[in-house]
């Protein structure tokens, strides 16, 4: 289908979800500029969302909670001069935002112990050095 947006894996948006507002853009474009609504407003409503599954929709909800206004999120693309193109980078900005947000957590990292040699060849250099500025200091004294 055209109009959906595929977020991550079988996550699909239908274009029936998606909600458009168009305006004027701002920036060059000369006498173009003040003629035609070519700035893009797309709105999601991730929390009444049902094609998002409840464990996903959650996690966006979390992780997306400074960017939305009352469970909707709203992204504004206004770089391009057609109205055509800033639609498909709104949809693209749209895909990559709740793509990172209902990704799952990165796997704890499990600290590992340094080894011995590693950690006596440290303190060596840092002795080595230390007394390369002593040897500084005295020597000018």
């Amino acid at each position: 289908m055209a109009g959906d947006v595929r977020v991550r894996g079988s996550v699909l948006i239908p274009e029936t979800e998606l909600s458009w507002r168009f305006s004027r853009s701002s920036g060059p474009g000369g006498q173009h500029v003040n003629t035609s609504a070519t700035a893009v407003e797309l709105s999601f409503d991730v929390a009444n969302s049902p094609s998002l599954p409840e464990p996903l929709r959650q996690r966006a909800l979390e992780r997306l909670a400074g960017r939305l206004v009352r469970g909707v999120l709203t992204i504004r693309a206004e770089e391009y001069r057609s109205q055509l193109r800033n639609r498909d980078a709104a949809k693209a900005r749209l895909a990559a935002v709740l793509g990172d947000a209902i990704a799952p957590p990165p796997k704890k990292r499990i600290p590992k112990k340094i080894p011995r040699g590693l950690n006596e060849r440290r303190l060596e250099n840092k002795k080595r050095r230390s007394d390369v500025k002593k040897q500084r200091s005295v020597r000018w004294k």
